[in-house]
């Protein structure tokens, strides 16, 4: 049976118009080296020859996963962290001002440990939450007393459920992209707002580490996203971004880990001036943030 899948064609609009423009090496798990290919006419780049979705777990089993294992072993997971406690309460803000809402229903997925659902929790949100991953399901359970669902459970959602989406850095890892993006049409009410953050290759730190930028993270981040990309692939599936906000942080973690993946140790000063240039860059315009949330409304 095929266990990878290789792509003709682009996985977001279909272009027949792709060509390999990078290889990148998986630094968190398994040391192998995958090609990340382009598309010539959305600007979509994508992981060729990647695990399908009944081979992509192992790829996954490493307590050096943060998001999984809520691990603070190291300088950089630690600092993670420390980051997240603050903007964990940028994102309840982000929902309330774009949804118009100080409490409603929320989807999050990709809920990871729980930390995001329990502080809307918190705020008064209902909650619905879903988490592939068996372990992180566990430390949310015994950490926040969450309930998260298996992933497969986003096909069975009613329909007109959700006044808000949540996607914190998961879509890249989504293999079923378009049945994820059509469902959430449906399961929306009718004002509703989709929240998806994932990383932006034409930033400037993805620019200056090419091969060795963490956040390409390869094979478990499927696709890698341009501004120009998320906003046809939206347009595709009925929806219009309202807004681009960059995730602040994300450029000094990422260049942190990148920094590591190069020269196998961290120098802080280097991923700080590279982090700096992102950032400065972002503040003149939020589509080159290192990551960015794109703020989608249906069109």
């Amino acid at each position: 049976m095929e266990t990878h899948i290789h792509y003709n064609s682009c996985p977001a609009c279909k272009s027949t118009s792709i060509k390999e423009v990078l290889t990148a090496k998986d630094y968190t798990v398994s040391n192998e080296i995958f090609a990340v290919w382009e598309c010539g006419t959305c600007s979509f780049r994508f992981t060729q020859d990647v695990p399908n979705a009944a081979a992509i777990a192992p790829y996954y089993q490493s307590d050096a996963y943060v998001s999984h294992s809520d691990t603070q072993e190291g300088l950089v997971n630690r600092l993670y962290h420390v980051v997240r406690r603050y903007t964990l309460k940028g994102k309840c803000s982000l929902i309330q001002k774009f949804t118009g809402l100080q409490k409603g229903s929320l989807l999050d997925i990709g809920a990871g440990t729980g930390a995001f659902a329990h502080t809307m929790q918190l705020a008064g949100w209902k909650i619905t939450a879903l988490e592939p991953d068996e372990n992180a399901r566990k430390i949310a359970l015994n950490k926040y007393q969450l309930q998260l669902q298996s992933s497969e459970n986003i096909y069975d959602l009613p329909s007109n459920q959700f006044d808000a989406i949540t996607m914190w850095h998961v879509l890249e890892h989504v293999h079923d992209l378009h049945g994820y993006l059509e469902k959430f049409s449906g399961i929306l009410k009718q004002n509703g707002t989709v929240f998806i953050a994932v990383p932006n290759y034409t930033c400037y730190d993805a620019k200056s580490y090419q091969q060795y930028w963490a956040a390409y993270d390869v094979p478990r981040h499927l696709y890698h996203f341009s501004p120009k990309s998320m906003e046809l692939l939206a347009a595709a599936k009925g929806f219009a971004v309202k807004a681009f906000k960059p995730m602040w942080f994300d450029s000094f973690y990422v260049a942190m880990l990148s920094e590591q993946y190069k020269n196998g140790k961290n120098n802080l000063l280097k991923a700080f001036f590279i982090g700096a240039i992102t950032t400065l860059q972002s503040l003149m315009n939020a589509k080159k943030s290192s990551s960015i949330v794109y703020v989608l409304k249906k069109a």
